[in-house]
This record gives C-alpha cells, sequence and structure tokens, in this order.
C-alpha cells in the first residue's frame, strides 16, 4: 500500500486542501497511518483526535482514526470542538502522546486540513513533509489500534475559566461583552463558558455550520467584524471579542468600535504580565508594531521579533522559555499559568482579566496606544520559484546600501519614517508587505521604497491576492 498526496497540500504549517479536488478520505486515512508510525516508533501509543463544524469534517475523522488505528495506534476521540480543545486534550491527559485536529480554519468552506501536536511539540515543516515520503513509500507499520470516546468540552471550559482566578467576581460583575463565533467551532464552548462568567455576555452566531451563513470566519479583516460592531453599539458593550473558525484565532474591538489588532492586544497581555512577572520575554511575530516592541521595553520586558507561523513561535517560546507570545494574525500564546498554545477563548479570557488587574476598561488601554498609521497586510502574487529569491536579492542591494535591516523573517527595515517588511509566505506563492510609520507622508515614502525594491527585481505590487 502506497499513497501519492497533491503536492499542494503538504504546507509549512498543517495539512490543508479542497475537498474533493485535492484532499479525500484517502489523505486522512495516509496521515492516520503515517503519523500513527511515527509515534509507535518515538514510543508512543494513544492519539487524541478532533475535528471542527465543517461538512466535511466527520468523514476526515473516521478515515483518520482508521488509519491510526490500522498502524496500532490507540485513539482518544474528543468529538467536534475548537483547535485549542484538542490542544488541550493533548496536553492533559497523560496516556495521550500525540493530537490531530481535523480542521479548515479560516478558510472557505470547501476547504479542510490538519492540525498536529506530537509528544507535546508542534508537528510541522519537515515532519509534514515526511508523512509525504512515508506515503509514496509505503513506509507504515501495521497493527490494531483501538478507539474510545472522551467528553472533554466541559473539563476544559473549567480550565478556561481559572484563567481569572484571583479576581474578585464583583470587579467584573459589570463588564457587558459581545462574543462573536462565526458559526465556528468554538460556537459550543463560547455558550459554555460565558454562562460561568460574571457579568453580562452577548453572543452571535454560536451555532456551528460549515457553510458559515453570516460571515466569513476570519476575525482579522475588519469587514467581518461588521455584525460584532453592530452589536456593542447597540447594546453599548464595553467591547467585543471575535474568533475564527477553528478558535485559535481571537479579534477584539472596543466599545468605541475601534479594532484592536493582534500586536495591540499583545501590548495589553504584556503591560499585565509583565507586573506579575518582571523582565519575561515577549515574542511577537516580524509583522508586528514597533509600538509593541517599544511597549515591551518601557514595561521591563525583553521584546523578541522572529518568524511569523504558529507552530515556529511555538517553538521559539519553548526555547526560550517566554511566557507570551503573539502574531499580528490573532495567534495568541500564553505559557504563563497555561500550556504555551494559541486558544483564542483563553486570550479572551485573559483580555478580561488584564483590563481587571489593570484597572482600565478596553477602551482606555486602547486609546492610550500610540497613533500609528500603518498598511494591512499586502499579499501579492510572486510565482513560487520567485518568491524566496526576489527577498535574497532584496537583502543583497539592502547590504550594499547599508540599510538597517532585520532579517529574522523576509527583511525588516528601520528608516526614519518607520519601518517595512518584505517577506515571502510559507504557505502560499504570495510576498507580504506591510509598512508603519508616524504620519501619511512618511508611510508613502516607505511604499515607495517597497515598489521600488520590487521593480528591481522584475515585479509590480499590483493585484493584491486573496488570503
Amino acid at each position: 500500500m502506497t499513497h501519492q498526496f497533491n503536492p499542494t497540500v503538504l504546507r509549512e504549517y498543517d495539512i490543508r486542501g479542497i475537498i474533493g479536488e485535492t484532499l479525500g478520505a484517502d489523505d486522512a486515512r495516509a496521515i492516520g497511518r503515517g503519523f500513527a508510525t511515527l509515534l509507535k516508533r518515538a514510543g508512543g501509543n494513544k492519539v487524541a483526535v478532533g475535528y471542527d463544524g465543517r461538512v466535511s469534517s466527520t468523514m476526515l475523522e473516521h478515515a483518520l482514526v482508521e488509519g491510526l488505528t490500522c498502524s496500532g495506534v490507540d485513539v482518544v476521540r474528543v468529538g467536534m470542538g475548537p483547535t485549542p480543545m484538542l490542544y488541550y486534550a493533548e496536553a492533559s491527559m497523560e496516556d495521550v502522546q500525540g493530537g490531530i485536529q481535523i480542521t479548515g480554519s479560516h478558510n472557505p468552506a470547501n476547504y479542510n486540513g490538519f492540525k498536529m501536536v506530537f509528544m507535546g511539540r508542534p508537528f510541522f515543516g519537515a515532519d509534514i513533509q515526511q508523512l509525504g515520503t512515508m506515503a509514496a513509500a509505503g513506509d507504515w507499520l501495521d497493527g490494531q489500534g483501538s478507539s474510545e470516546s472522551r467528553e472533554i468540552l466541559v473539563t476544559y471550559v473549567d480550565r478556561l475559566v481559572q484563567g481569572l482566578d484571583g479576581i474578585p467576581a464583583g470587579q467584573i460583575a459589570d463588564l457587558k461583552i459581545g462574543w462573536d463565533a462565526g458559526n465556528g467551532a468554538a460556537g459550543p464552548a463560547i455558550e459554555l463558558l460565558t454562562k460561568k462568567l460574571p457579568g453580562e455576555h452577548h453572543l452571535l452566531f454560536t451555532q456551528v455550520d460549515g457553510t458559515f451563513p453570516n460571515h466569513h470566519p476570519d476575525p482579522t479583516e475588519e469587514k467581518n467584524l461588521a455584525d460584532l460592531k453592530a452589536l456593542v453599539a447597540a447594546k453599548k458593550l464595553d467591547f467585543g471579542l471575535a474568533f475564527d473558525g477553528d478558535g485559535d484565532r481571537i479579534g477584539a474591538i472596543d466599545g468605541t468600535g475601534r479594532v484592536i489588532w493582534g500586536d495591540q492586544l499583545l501590548m495589553i497581555y504584556a503591560e499585565d504580565l509583565l507586573q506579575q512577572l518582571p523582565g519575561s520575554t515577549i515574542i511577537a511575530d516580524v509583522k508586528a508594531s514597533k509600538a509593541l516592541f517599544d511597549q515591551v521595553s518601557a514595561h521591563g520586558g525583553k521584546p523578541l521579533m522572529w518568524k511569523t507561523g504558529h507552530s515556529l513561535i511555538k517553538s521559539k517560546m519553548k526555547e526560550v522559555h517566554a511566557p507570551l507570545a503573539g502574531e499580528m494574525s490573532g495567534h495568541v500564546f500564553f505559557a504563563h499559568q497555561y500550556y504555551g498554545f494559541d486558544d483564542a477563548l483563553y486570550a479572551a479570557i485573559r483580555l478580561i482579566a488584564a483590563s481587571a488587574r489593570l484597572g482600565k476598561s478596553v477602551t482606555e488601554l486602547r486609546s492610550a496606544m500610540p497613533a500609528m498609521i500603518n498598511t494591512p497586510e499586502l499579499r501579492f502574487q510572486v510565482d513560487e520559484s520567485r518568491k524566496f529569491a526576489v527577498i535574497d536579492e532584496v537583502k543583497q542591494r539592502l547590504a550594499s546600501d547599508g540599510a538597517t535591516v532585520n532579517d529574522t523573517d523576509g527583511v525588516r527595515v528601520d528608516t526614519s519614517d518607520g519601518w517595512w517588511l518584505l517577506r515571502a509566505s510559507n504557505t502560499q506563492d504570495v510576498l507580504v508587505a506591510r509598512a508603519e510609520s508616524e504620519s501619511q507622508t512618511g508611510l508613502d515614502r516607505l511604499m515607495g521604497q517597497i515598489d521600488a525594491q520590487l521593480a528591481a527585481s522584475g515585479i509590480a505590487r499590483g493585484d493584491q491576492a486573496g488570503h
């Protein structure tokens, strides 16, 4: 028995494809067999499996479990829920050594995929490529594993609530919060969670529906926050929270409807955390605002700029023992009093906690941030064979110009106007650009520098590529 994956499916941070075109039951079975074989060889024998609310998820779950058990691994099925619930199962169940969540994350409804944890660490990059090599060679162990179901939602939600330990209920009893689950897999967990919290909670779209009838579940695009903004305005709420399709990325707005972007949320978390753990290292990706890195330093922390990608950030956190990390994309990772994985529901609880401990409303915390002018993430198509080469060409030109460059992930260039970034996406045939300044004229000059570098490599910024 061998299996060939569609070459577009095995990606840097996860496995992802279009159901019926590039991804199906045979792929799920092969993933199960490969993952189980690697786990057995490493001395493990039990895997937790969960899935999101997509129409195709139960079919993939069935095939995945078949593959895992056929290679001799036992499976604990935790059922439908957000990706962090699966991560929690893997981290908290003592008899489990790996975890796989079936999820299409924030992709369109016809997509699906897999996110994996292997013996407590992210499973990505070369690990994922190895599944392809093993499948092509039929390099799989044979065996007969068992499967059992375990209910974990209630335990998971109880664990989330512990994020408010030490905060008197009276201090948050007057809060009014909006929650938009976007018909994603986090809906039932949010319903259960808000019943256990003090304050007044208004919920949107908690019914799981893999066709996403109300809006696309990606809280990093402002257009997807329109319903939440309307709710916050109509009910005069203190702030609003939004979640992506599988609950590992958070979005937020303050009481006036202003978006609190990923790096701005991290500024709030960092200020709160550095009061509790002075001098901590706090990690953010290269797309984050200079204001965040300055804020961490100002509060006595050590800011660390790292590569974009949830698996890369999680690995770096473990390496440097950072208690907190985050990405512009809304992945937030707490190792402080939690497990170090990206959990948007836990991040929501920690925002409530931070506001209480800092004695300021979320709106006040947002208002205190410096007014930076920045571009959204600009993405444009570049042929796969060219994208990394272009970044190398830009690096060489900047080096000969004596520019101030951070090349952690692509190039991030500091100038008197602010900074600009150009990096190659690890998951798509696109280059990503971003720039930030204190003035519009400064931003225009920065964009001019990006365009000049692209032109020198024969590329026009041109058409924006979608996600």
